[in-house]
């Protein structure tokens, strides 16, 4: 396999780019060190890299010469920067994924595997959250990415390129981003307390979540690419099917806390159905949260 791993320098990315390189396989990196949220970015030297914007078009497209799959994952991915620039958001999750997509369709990529949002589900539908739900989006960056799931499912349709889109629920996991306020909350957490600071809970900390592993979404990345099954513009969930609120996280790192206001944009729970990926893929999540964090406890208090 010759594969191309847009934002594969950053959290999700590099870890797949990782599998990818461990199983034999080349790998080309486009990825331009722009996620805010990010400590550092993680160049596989095994790689191909290059530091470019997905908005390039003239520049990004020789790249895509003899790739078999594409894993898109580069994009505007925070809710509240999203908010904060809107125009950016637009750009780069709509108009950047519609170049990655004709990109592949003029270079004969054999499939597209793209990388979605559990917050397009907004607050109108009650968990457990399955792909056949109404999408509601809040928000600049599930808007954008709701457009990028049609946007797949357009080239499949009216090009024949293969597509799968996935939906992660909240990852977390080696490399999980850990700079600004609006990092991931595990990432966060971890953070201010290395830094001996409170955790910040946003809102009443009742929120609820379901967490997944980084390691299980790469497993689902390259099934989805390995599988004859899946190709036709689907939408799949992945997820755990299990959720913990805020404060449970606390509870389970530990460590004192101070309460934030809450934001504007931001779904209050969320629950993966994830069936369809067990029925298209046979997939499964294999790691949990309260296993993960006990492991990595050391980490916390080193």
């Amino acid at each position: 396999m010759r594969a191309l791993v847009t934002g594969g320098a950053g959290f999700i990315g590099s870890n797949i780019v990782d599998e990818l390189i461990n199983r034999g396989h080349q790998v080309v990196v486009i990825d331009n060190e722009s996620a805010e949220e990010n400590d550092r970015f993680y160049w596989n030297e095994k790689a191909e890299n290059h530091k470019l914007d997905i908005c390039d078009y003239k520049k990004i497209e020789p790249l895509f010469k003899n790739i078999d799959y594409v894993f898109h994952l580069a994009a505007q991915s925070r809710i509240q920067p999203a908010v904060k620039n809107p125009i950016r958001t637009v750009r780069v999750n709509c108009e950047g994924t519609t170049n990655i997509l004709q990109a592949s369709r003029e270079n004969g990529v054999k499939k597209v595997i793209y990388s979605s949002t559990s917050a397009c589900y907004g607050l109108a539908n009650e968990p457990p959250l399955h792909e056949e739900m109404n999408t509601d989006c809040l928000n600049p960056y599930s808007v954008t990415k709701v457009g990028g799931e049609e946007i797949c499912k357009m080239y499949t349709k009216l090009f024949g390129l293969k597509t799968v889109t996935f939906r992660y629920f909240n990852v977390y996991g080696d490399r999980q981003p850990t700079r600004g306020q609006y990092a991931p909350v595990i990432g966060l957490f971890k953070k201010q307390k290395d830094s001996g600071k409170p955790m910040t809970v946003v809102g009443d900390g009742l929120q609820t979540r379901d967490y997944t592993n980084v390691k299980d979404v790469v497993r689902a990345n390259i099934l989805a690419a390995e599988s004859k099954r899946v190709g036709n513009g689907e939408v799949i969930n992945i997820g755990v099917g299990k959720s913990y609120s805020v404060m449970d996280l606390v509870d389970m790192i530990g460590g004192e806390y101070i309460f934030i206001p809450p934001r504007i944009g931001e779904s209050r729970h969320t629950l993966a159905d994830v069936s369809k990926a067990s029925y298209l893929l046979e997939w499964k999540p294999e790691i949990n949260l309260e296993d993960w964090l006990e492991e990595s406890k050391w980490k916390w208090e080193s």
